[in-house]
């Protein structure tokens, strides 16, 4: 550690104005991910599932060998992100600001990454750019202040692109070792994450034939075992699952190839003419804001860049043979498009997270080279730049009010702690895109007894049922002829009292005597 700061003082001492900027830029990361954290954290169904989950590590001594459901296939994803998340929940006395406040630290830790992976591979300036876009992303910073396992995606995702740069360019074997840990944590925060494969496996496979037949081979092929059976440890919780439930996942994965036609395109070439639809799309979701007309410069600009390297290259050697990091962030880039293209159901911005720093990268590297030609050249490189930085300062999140989920659901929970009166009881949310798991996790938090109603299991039936409703207007509320199982399964119910609170209706329901 010490030899650590040694080097950082050091770097410092002989980077100042390169130190003051990054020092800037990590701030100004800092305030957009941590301020009033609490107040602008999503806090709705999945992330009460999760903390429900990792509490009963603690309280019920029960460690999860699967993690969260995916919304396609119905597949599972693996347990590593609920233990990530168990330490700072226990250190936050089980508040969920706890996993939050740690996914805002490793996204400011994630925003200097970039800013050295871009320093490494296109120089200082665009390691600067890159990491100062990156830091004031409308949607990089959203998925960077709540608790939920997609948001550690774009570290790892880059860990691992780091990884084999380092096995490849470099020849630092060991890396093999980080890139089996970095690869397990992103397929166990979302799937997509196998876009991520090809461009591994072939810059492995061109590692593995730089170093036959040298002294390096031994160590390569050692240190790829390693990483692979680090890879399996990491995964096997979902193979302990599956040999306890018969299969329920491995069944669940089969299902899903079989009918995949339903979800993905099988013929590679069909996203081809898809490329620039989706080359906005990332563009759009994460460099410019959802702004149309930014996102049309930037994708302009990323396409025109890319001819330049490869024109400017064969011009001055004539010869397609490029630096060693174009060839991975286009490999990058062009697989990931291309998954993309392949997927047939709607893409949000959360499935990008396997190349969110993917744009930035290459559009430092891009306004870098601008700024270095001609006057005018240099000029357009500037413009550009503003242009970025003031969409994404306008679309800052925190620019809009706070949304005050966790404080809604801490607020409603008491109440109905109250109301209960020690009594077990039933609940339910009627909503259009939030369900019971937030309300729940905190009434149990605070000392109330919630049945998951079984409809083959009557003692699984309360005498009183809490729904909150969130519906607007709240005349479509209509809690004892709602349709949604909870509601449904308890049977003739009248409404013996109703309390607004915080937006929401608590209503409670008794059966019809």
């Amino acid at each position: 550690m010490k030899r650590l700061l040694n080097k950082i003082v050091f770097w410092i001492k002989n980077n100042k104005k390169e130190a003051v900027i990054l020092g800037f830029i990590l701030l100004v990361a800092s305030i957009c991910r941590l301020y009033k954290i609490d107040q602008y954290m999503t806090f709705l169904g999945d992330e009460g599932r999760d903390v429900i989950v990792v509490r009963r590590i603690f309280t019920e001594l029960h460690p999860p060998l699967i993690g969260p459901g995916t919304s396609v296939g119905n597949l599972y994803l693996g347990p590593l992100y609920y233990y990530m998340m168990a330490l700072p929940l226990l250190l936050a006395n089980f508040s969920p600001v706890g996993p939050a406040v740690q996914i805002a630290i490793l996204g400011v830790i994630t925003v200097a990454f970039v800013w050295w992976v871009g320093r490494i591979w296109f120089g200082k300036r665009a390691g600067v750019i890159a990491a100062g876009l990156y830091a004031i992303s409308p949607t990089v910073i959203y998925y960077s202040r709540s608790s939920w396992n997609p948001n550690i995606m774009p570290f790892f995702a880059l860990l691992c692109i780091y990884s084999i740069w380092k096995v490849w360019n470099d020849r630092k074997m060991g890396w093999l070792i980080i890139l089996g840990i970095s690869f397990a944590f992103v397929l166990q925060s979302h799937y997509l994450g196998l876009l991520l494969t090809p461009t591994l496996f072939i810059f492995w496979l061109l590692s593995f034939f730089r170093v036959r037949k040298t002294d390096l081979e031994k160590k390569f092929i050692k240190n790829s075992v390693i990483g692979i059976i680090l890879f399996l440890l990491l995964m096997s919780p979902l193979l302990i699952f599956d040999l306890r439930h018969n299969w329920t996942n491995a069944r669940a994965i089969y299902a899903f190839l079989a009918a995949s036609q339903t979800t993905v395109s099988a013929k590679p070439w069909a996203a081809i003419p898809k490329l620039p639809v989706m080359l906005n799309l990332v563009n759009s979701s994460v460099l410019a804001a959802k702004d149309i007309t930014a996102t049309l410069i930037a994708s302009i600009v990323i396409a025109a860049g890319i001819i330049w390297v490869f024109l400017r290259n064969y011009l001055k050697r004539k010869s397609l043979k490029l630096a060693n990091q174009y060839w991975l962030i286009f490999s990058w880039l062009g697989f990931g498009l291309i998954g993309l293209g392949l997927y047939k159901e709607n893409i949000y911005d959360h499935y990008l997270g396997f190349m969110f720093v993917v744009p930035f990268l290459l559009i430092g590297s891009i306004i870098s080279m601008l700024l270095s030609g001609g006057k005018i050249i240099k000029w357009l490189g500037v413009l550009l730049l503003l242009y970025l930085i003031g969409i994404n300062i306008v679309n800052n999140p925190l620019r809009k009010e706070p949304n005050r989920l966790l404080q809604r659901s801490e607020d409603v929970a008491r109440l109905i702690v109250k109301e209960a009166a020690g009594k077990p009881m039933n609940l339910a949310v009627i909503a259009d895109t939030n369900y019971e798991a937030g309300y729940q996790y905190f009434v149990e938090l605070y000392g109330g007894k919630v049945l998951e109603i079984d409809a083959t299991n009557p003692s699984t039936f309360a005498n009183q049922l809490f729904a909150v409703c969130e519906l607007i207007p709240t005349s479509k509320c209509d809690p004892t002829h709602n349709p949604k199982s909870q509601i449904a399964s308890f049977g003739w119910s009248k409404i013996d009292s109703s309390w607004p609170l915080d937006g929401v209706i608590i209503y409670k329901l008794v059966h019809t005597q």
